[in-house]
């Protein structure tokens, strides 16, 4: 997903991990991102309704900003065709500000429930009628990551730079498909379709069918992913026994979550 708490130039390039671990999933996430100013990246989580400030482990991989590049050479180059409200009813115990994480190139928190957003940041929020566009997330939690002050007036410039990619484990509310947080939100509003740039990376026994059409190439590395990840520092992202698989998606798709299953 590309949810931003405000309008941004140009994101793209857009690669994501997931891999289940029983009841939780790891997920990483990493793109290239140009803004005017700085901007928080929300997104949504399935995890069980009720889940606590604590549910979500971050994961840094500031030693490790190569990942995607990696698991990149594992695979053939390939051709790909383009083609609710939060509630008003916060408990004055539950004002504190939520708790912030250092996370390499980031700062991170997890807003366990929608109405939790209210203790965050009101520079790293989207905006009422974002979530009212967007009912299926009433009660869902939400990682959100804002870049550290860079410096060199980079976002003056608002020129496309690769972060070392965004990574935590989180536990699942569906534990028979792995989640990929893809809904776009870009210019402070919910569209039917978003562009895709995309590539998913995910290790399971077997491939995995998606809802994409036949623009989308699903391939399996024929190498084991330690001949060509440093799986030692993944901080337990990737397991070096799994295979590991790549679907790339490009071109206009309906704006929704991605589901692998």
């Amino acid at each position: 997903m590309c949810c931003f708490s405000g309008p941004v130039v140009h994101v793209g390039r857009t690669r994501l991990f997931a891999r289940a671990a029983g009841e939780r999933q790891l997920l990483a996430y990493g793109m290239d991102v140009a803004a005017r100013s700085p901007v928080a990246m929300i997104l949504p989580l399935p995890v069980p309704a009720g889940s606590g400030e604590d549910a979500l482990r971050f994961v840094d991989l500031s030693g490790y900003a190569r990942l995607f590049d990696d698991m990149g050479a594992g695979f053939p180059d390939v051709y790909v065709p383009d083609e609710l409200e939060p509630s008003r009813g916060v408990r004055q115990q539950e004002q504190t500000i939520l708790k912030v994480h250092e996370v390499g190139a980031f700062v991170a928190s997890f807003v366990p429930r929608l109405a939790d957003f209210a203790r965050l940041d009101r520079r790293f929020r989207l905006s009422d009628a974002v979530w009212r566009a967007l009912p299926q997330y009433v009660d869902w939690g939400f990682a959100v990551f804002a870049l550290k002050d860079l410096g060199g007036g980079w976002f003056r410039r608002a020129r496309p730079r690769t972060i070392h990619p965004m990574a935590f484990e989180f536990p699942r509310r569906d534990a028979s498909a792995l989640f990929f947080p893809t809904v776009h939100v870009h210019d402070e509003a919910v569209h039917a379709e978003a562009a895709f740039d995309h590539t998913f990376y995910y290790q399971s026994v077997t491939a995995l069918g998606s809802g994409f059409d036949r623009r989308a190439v699903s391939q399996t590395a024929e190498r084991g992913v330690q001949t060509f990840v440093e799986v030692g520092r993944t901080a337990g992202l990737v397991d070096g026994s799994l295979p590991i698989h790549r679907l790339m998606v490009r071109g206009v798709h309906p704006n929704r979550d991605t589901l692998l299953a």
